[in-house]
């Protein structure tokens, strides 16, 4: 497996062939020096000073050299391109081309332009003008022949060149070595660094997964030692880069101006960019080594999934198989009540099952989203976990919808079947003798219509659209004692219905107006006069409305006249007339007058057979009722 660890920058410090410590002597001769100034587009700047054995230089010394102070600058500041100075005023022309000639054969970066300060001798100058013309493409580069100073600071700003070239730039070649020595120590402390990330990396990489939780666990321990030693180096490496940045910028203060020069510039620069990679170096190996730990720990989560997926898969089996076994639905409100309550004690037992199930399927959905190595193991299991539970649940929930529903159309069947057997009750106890006063009527029909209120209260007919809307789950007995209770409803309100309405015709004739008459004076003076007794004696009032009953029956009356009259004659010569009066709408009149004995018996006959037919109508009607 490949593992990267450290950054780009870091690897690329691999190619490079000399650090200052390589080639400390070189440096030191001073035939090449790095000042840190900057062209006027930013290129750096390298300058060959005056240097009287400049072509005594080995080429090899040269070229490492140029080829160090070229590695400096940045990338951004190097693809611009060199700007090299070379400070020729006290040399020859001869020089001044052996100088050229290696330049452009050996300088290993891009070189933007070549500032020369000719020889200032009058000889001199005069030979490099002709010899420069004539050589000029023979160099492949470009090249400025400049006659003094002032030539030279319209090319390049005196604040980018050292005093000895009329510039103001501070520059002590001594401590630039010196710095430059203390940022490759830096940067080799970080290339170290890096290396030995990238080695544990790979054996972290390489290192196979334990079979059991002891060696997995004595594997994490050591590794875990491991890395916590990298981290103290990289701890150390980090100090050692603060540090030095913090020389850099005291040393930067103590000018006059408190200003970085270029050179101290490119020395932050170059530390801060080597703290970057430190820390790049950093994230990418604790990137890595979490997820190695992760793997690590995964192995110990994965053999404690499968035996929690066992146990919870197990349980939620026998919770599946309780569960089938409740298929009844219950004959009566008792029945039903006791499987709702067995089932809701099987769904409270199966609670804690279904939610460590749950968890455990959420855990393994943690595992799946943090990129477990066992993914292909994991998922199935999650998903039969799921499975189970809604299942499970899905059946219960039915279950319980059909009982709850088959507890209501229980309860409606018992409750039509209640309100039947009062309505049955209520009718069974109405006393014919007590309907044949208007009292009795009015409250018995009142008894009937508050009854029959109730029905609507009670929402008997619910019972209907409770089978129509559960007609599918309910079973053929249910629908059977459905379809009972209500053909019994709807017999016993037309039962009601027919007994209200004859009490309602009743109450409705006894409310008829009793006219009273006076008495008439007996023809017979051999006997006194009896007192009249008063009208509204209990034992005339039925007679007064059987005889109503008899006229509103619809029987032919007996005499045609318009006011027919039925006579009895009771003891001590009393007449008792009863009258029904045709255009009054059949209303009666009770007249109580004395009257002879022959007259009473005569009346008599008549009134038997009128009250007679009173009784048998009232009778008949009553009977009806039931």
């Amino acid at each position: 497996m490949n593992v990267s660890l450290v950054p780009d920058e870091i690897m690329q410090q691999e190619i490079r062939p000399l650090l200052a410590v390589d080639i400390i002597e070189q440096l030191h001769r001073q035939f090449a020096l790095l000042s840190g100034g900057r062209g006027k587009d930013g290129a750096p700047i390298i300058i060959f000073p005056e240097y009287s054995s400049f072509s005594e230089v080995p080429e090899e010394d040269f070229l490492n050299v140029v080829t160090y102070l070229t590695s400096i600058p940045s990338l951004d500041a190097a693809s611009i391109g060199f700007i090299i100075v070379m400070d020729r005023r006290k040399d020859k022309w001869s020089s001044v081309k052996a100088s050229l000639s290696r330049i452009a054969g050996a300088f290993p970066g891009n070189l933007q332009l070549v500032l020369v300060l000719r020889p200032s001798r009058f000889f001199q100058r005069a030979i490099s003008d002709i010899g420069f013309k004539m050589h000029k493409d023979d160099f492949k580069m470009k090249i400025v022949m400049l006659n003094s100073l002032s030539d030279l600071h319209s090319y390049v700003d005196k604040g980018q060149l050292t005093r000895e070239l009329g510039g103001s730039l501070e520059y002590c070649h001594s401590q630039w070595i010196h710095h430059r020595t203390a940022v490759e120590n830096f940067a080799m402390t970080v290339k170290t660094t890096a290396q030995m990330l990238q080695r544990f990396g790979s054996a972290l990489a390489e290192t196979e997964l334990p079979n059991d939780v002891l060696c997995t666990k004595d594997l994490l321990t050591a590794h875990t030692d491991k890395h916590t030693n990298l981290k103290d180096e990289l701890k150390i490496a980090l100090k050692q880069g603060t540090t030095l940045l913090g020389c850099i910028k005291e040393q930067a203060a103590k000018s006059e101006n408190h200003q970085l020069n270029p050179d101290e510039v490119e020395n932050q620069t170059t530390v801060e960019r080597l703290l970057a990679q430190l820390d790049e170096t950093e994230n990418a190996f604790e990137q890595f080594w979490c997820k190695h730990h992760l793997k690590l720990e995964q192995c110990l989560q994965l053999r404690h999934f499968e035996q929690d997926f066992r146990e919870v898969k197990v349980s939620l089996d026998s919770l599946m198989d309780s569960l089938t076994g409740l298929s009844d639905i219950g004959d009566c409100v008792a029945r039903v009540e006791y499987l709702l309550k067995e089932l809701k004690t099987l769904e409270e037992k199966a609670l804690p099952t279904l939610e460590k199930a749950q968890l455990h399927a959420l855990h393994g959905d943690q595992l799946i989203q943090s990129d477990h190595y066992a993914v292909d193991s994991i998922r199935p299991k999650c998903v039969e976990l799921r499975r189970v539970s809604d299942d499970f649940s899905n059946e219960s929930n039915k279950k319980t919808d059909v009982l709850s529903k088959s507890l209501q159309i229980h309860m409606g069947i018992d409750k039509v079947n209640q309100w039947c057997e009062s309505g049955i009750y209520l009718l069974a106890s109405q006393a014919v003798d007590r309907c044949q006063s208007q009292e009795g009527a009015e409250s018995a029909l009142t008894d009937i219509e508050r009854f029959l209120e109730s029905a609507e209260n009670t929402e008997l007919t619910e019972l209907r659209n409770l089978h129509n809307q559960y007609e599918v789950v309910l079973s053929e007995d249910i629908k059977a004692n459905v379809l009972k209770a209500l053909k019994r409803l709807e017999d016993v309100q037309e039962m009601f219905q027919k007994r209200h309405v004859s009490l309602k015709r009743l109450s409705a004739k006894q409310t008829r107006p009793v006219q009273p008459v006076a008495p008439r004076p007996e023809s017979s003076p051999k006997r006194p006069p009896l007192k009249t007794p008063p009208r509204t004696t209990g034992a005339q009032q039925p007679l007064a409305r059987r005889a109503s009953d008899n006229t509103n029956s619809g029987k032919p009356p007996v005499e045609a006249d318009p006011k027919k009259k039925n006579i009895r004659k009771a003891k001590g010569g009393i007449k008792i007339e009863v009258m029904h009066e045709e255009s009054q709408g059949g209303s009666t009149h009770v007249v109580v007058t004395s009257e002879t004995a022959e007259s009473l018996s005569n009346r008599r006959r008549y009134g038997q057979k009128s009250v007679l037919c009173s009784h048998a109508v009232l009778h008949l009607t009553v009977i009806s009722l039931y």
